[in-house]
């Protein structure tokens, strides 16, 4: 088997450390800062631990799937490819469109938070100006190569680990009475008599918070499409950033858990514009280091800054495949003599600038709109790795394959990609549960939570009504890695 992109075009331009840092510094950011306090206040430390596990268990499996698909082929249609190959170009067509709104519309949201967190400093200053400032920077690092992006997603990723390992380390000094006073041991988990808080629903609701946090480390799948070697970088990655992310996440909830009560009401205010209560910058404060607000600013910025790069990025890569596929305008799959895309970057880059301008209309509301629309686009994504997993492997034996051929073999075959796609449906269809549950139905509550399923399944079945596009019977499943 070759190990040749779908997308001859594009520079292997990534490293291992580079696949491994993309897939980390997607994954950590405001969810940990910032939301894990909210979590643990919703359901109390020992609810929002088991939320994290569970659904770290889920990342796993969906991990190992898109390893396995990437190793074999790499591409950076990533999404698209696979659905076109493994299920029906409809379904191909939905997903990478569907993966493309994420992230273009994620591109504004950052822009939105990078401005109200700048302000800490320059309270004064027009939020235009940053915007225009961060979205030259982010489109800059992706318009000089691919390299550009990789190195700087790489630093990025690189600040949030220092931070988090100092907080782990300040964490366990605390809790053991070295720093910070006396030691507070496991007094802050037995509060009302249990470590668990709030309920079922509750728990549901620091379950949905849980993926929104995770989600980014499918960002791989799209950069094997430009690794060096893709065969032995991918799985390098895989192996780590799951556990890496599986320790930060958990161990850092234990350890706000441990130090700060869950019935703290600051914990409830883990938004953008409340660095200074982030659990975070309490911890650190709590151990006496005066400037932790500052230096929490700072890092969450970065935090910020990387998730749109990475969102100009990966929707720039999609759109590219998907017009070189004939699912986008043809004009978008061309490249530069660097090997950038550079018609889709700028089409990337102008939806993520509008849709941040229409922050600034109606009160919000056309922002709003889209971003709860976006809300649920990276659990449909992730159901769309489970199933084009599920069918991959299932049309590779049926075409009399041997699984020794696969550079890279997901575990637990078929439990893994099942398990994961049932608790998705379980996140899709609890994200908005208490619409459902209060003395009337919320039906624009309703709305708003639930807007992309049926857009998604529009697209996709409209488009197979159109093209007269159906599922591809598993002995017909294009399992060739040569470039089309």
């Amino acid at each position: 088997m070759q190990q040749q992109s779908n997308s001859p075009g594009l520079r292997k331009s990534f490293k291992a450390r580079h696949l491994t840092m993309i897939a980390l510094g997607g994954s950590i950011g405001t969810g940990l800062f910032l939301a894990s306090g909210g979590a643990i206040a919703s359901s109390g430390p020992g609810g929002a631990l088991l939320a994290y596990t569970a659904v770290g268990i889920m990342v796993y499996f969906l991990m190992t799937s898109l390893g396995e698909l990437a190793t074999y082929l790499p591409d950076s249609g990533s999404f698209s490819t696979y659905g076109t190959r493994f299920v029906s170009p409809a379904f191909g067509f939905a997903i990478g469109w569907n993966f493309w709104y994420n992230w273009a519309v994620t591109i504004a949201a950052e822009l939105s938070a990078a401005t109200v967190i700048i302000k800490y400093w320059f309270p004064d200053s027009p939020s235009m100006l940053w915007s225009l400032l961060f979205l030259l920077l982010m489109f800059g690092l992706n318009f000089l190569s691919a390299r550009g992006y990789g190195e700087s997603e790489y630093w990025f990723a690189i600040i949030k680990i220092i931070t988090v390992v100092v907080f782990l380390i300040v964490g366990v000094l605390m809790i053991f009475g070295i720093m910070g006073g006396k030691a507070v041991g496991f007094s802050n988990f037995q509060l009302g008599g249990s470590s668990f808080h709030g309920g079922f629903f509750a728990f549901v609701g620091v379950f949905m918070a849980a993926g929104f946090s995770f989600q980014g480390t499918e960002l791989v799948g799209v950069a094997a499409g430009e690794s060096e070697n893709p065969r032995k970088n991918v799985p390098i990655a895989i192996r780590q950033v799951f556990w890496r992310i599986l320790i930060f996440y958990i161990f850092a909830i234990l350890v706000i858990g441990m130090i700060i009560p869950y019935t703290n009401p600051d914990l409830l205010r883990g938004g953008i514009d409340d660095i200074g209560v982030s659990p975070f910058t309490i911890v650190f404060n709590k151990a006496g280091l005066a400037i932790a607000a500052s230096v929490m600013n700072a890092v969450i910025l970065s935090s910020v800054l990387s998730a749109g790069n990475s969102g100009m990025y990966a929707s720039t890569r999609v759109l590219y495949a998907m017009a070189k596929d004939g699912m986008a305008p043809r004009a978008l799959g061309k490249l530069n003599r660097r090997g950038v895309p550079v018609g889709a970057l700028l089409v990337t880059t102008a939806v993520g600038m509008l849709a941040f301008l229409a922050s600034f209309f109606g009160d919000g509301a056309v922002y709003n709109w889209l971003l709860n629309a976006s809300g649920m686009c990276g659990f449909i994504n992730w159901l769309g790795i489970a199933v084009c997993h599920y069918r991959f492997r299932r049309a590779f034996v049926k075409q009399g394959h041997s699984l020794d051929e696969l550079p890279y073999r997901a575990r637990w075959f078929p439990f893994g990609p099942l398990f994961a796609f049932a608790l998705c449906m379980v996140a899709v269809f609890g994200q908005n549960m208490g619409a459902f549950t209060g003395s009337s139905i919320d039906w624009y509550g309703i709305l708003v939570s639930y807007i992309s399923v049926p857009l998604f399944l529009l697209i996709w079945l409209g488009y197979g009504w159109f093209r007269k596009s159906s599922i591809i019977p598993l002995d017909k499943c294009d399992l060739s890695t040569h470039a089309d």
